[in-house]
């Protein structure tokens, strides 16, 4: 297997991926939000719907390169499998914790949610990559999509006698509605549920598939010419495929999937070629600290929301306080609302710069 060095690029990536994530997530206040960083409300693609895809897409990469590592160290399988499984469940289990935090009140529990989603895709892409070739790969990805697409567009919506595409009236939420236990987010289906995870396993595996041409023997260069080439035609056809099974995150549709793909592929080809080849490194520091514990930032931010939402000073909780100083000083309160968003990254920065400093890497 084909020796390589870690990826500045990659890191970076993972890392701003994480801030923006936690940005969009932490608005001053959900009434004042430029249109940019709101998810689109069914149909359609916004910057915002491209950060979960995003991340994904990243777990796949990273998964080819730190396995491909172990396999050349020698490292048995056995090893592996379990600490695939135990790191899956701990990504599961937490989301979960998160949901529960602080009151802990189990009659409304979620269990599905971001983190679960991200650790059962780890976990199916982990283990595709240790018994599988990427072209058995690239099948598993093309079947789930095109099996997918089918499914949903085939299979009638029990109690609706024909094929439905809309919130909650699709066969996806019917899915859930029937199977999913617990609190579901949008009361009768989730945009993390049961059906819809299966095309962001093929996210992963697209990641994966990313990854593997990363690490072939071909010359620097010409693996980003085909990175970019291949992500491009794989963002067209997802764009086309969206006339007849439209771009939508909340049920995660193959064109969705073939859209964020080929966008994240274009984004990573372009960040290995100015950071790790041209070495223009210096606006990358930020990212690789986030990078460098994605995970537990995301966990600490949900922690943090209680002071910064939920605590209240003279009567009102400190992001209602930065909001009335925007309305009385007559200032956007949309910008109001972006820079606490941006204050709240500001303070996470804080403890993921000690982790990196004392070079501490939680690995959950």
């Amino acid at each position: 297997m084909t020796e390589f060095k870690r990826l500045i690029s990659l890191d970076a990536f993972r890392g701003f991926t994480i801030a923006a994530m936690i940005m969009v997530n932490n608005p001053g206040s959900w009434s004042y939000i430029y249109p940019p960083l709101e998810h689109a409300e069914w149909n359609g693609l916004t910057p915002t719907d491209l950060i979960f895809p995003f991340f994904i897409f990243i777990v796949g990469v990273s998964i080819v390169l730190a396995y491909t590592k172990r396999l050349n160290a020698g490292i048995p399988k056995g090893p592996m499998y379990r600490k695939i499984l135990i790191r899956s469940l701990k990504i599961f289990a937490v989301g979960i914790l998160l949901w529960l935090f602080p009151r802990f009140s189990f009659e409304s529990v979620r269990i599905a949610g971001v983190l679960q989603r991200i650790a059962i895709v780890f976990l199916v892409s982990a283990l595709l990559f240790l018994n599988t070739k990427w072209k058995t790969q690239a099948i598993i990805a093309a079947a789930l999509l095109v099996g997918y697409w089918l499914v949903m567009v085939l299979i009638p919506t029990p109690g609706y006698g024909e094929v439905m595409l809309e919130p909650g009236a699709n066969i996806a939420a019917w899915i859930d509605s029937k199977f999913l236990p617990g609190y579901m987010w949008q009361k009768t289906w989730d945009p993390e549920g049961i059906l819809s995870t299966l095309p962001a396993i093929a996210t992963g595996i697209t990641g994966m598939l990313a990854g593997h041409l990363i690490i072939s023997k071909m010359e620097q260069e010409r693996k980003l010419v085909y990175l970019f080439t291949l992500s491009f035609f794989a963002f067209v056809a997802g764009f086309f495929w969206g006339y007849i099974f439209p771009l939508n995150k909340n049920i995660w549709t193959s064109s969705f999937v073939m859209v964020t793909s080929g966008l994240a592929g274009v984004t990573l080809a372009a960040s290995i070629f100015v950071v790790d080849i041209l070495g223009r490194t210096r606006f990358t520091k930020p990212g690789i600290i986030f990078g460098s514990n994605a995970i537990a930032v995301y966990v600490l931010a949900d922690v943090w929301r209680l002071p910064f939402y939920s605590w209240e000073i003279r009567g009102d909780s400190l992001n209602v306080h930065w909001m009335n100083m925007f309305e009385h000083l007559g200032w956007s309160m949309k910008f109001g609302s972006f820079t606490y968003a941006m204050l709240f990254i500001g303070f996470n920065f804080i403890p993921a710069w000690i982790l990196y400093k004392k070079k501490i890497f939680i690995k959950l």
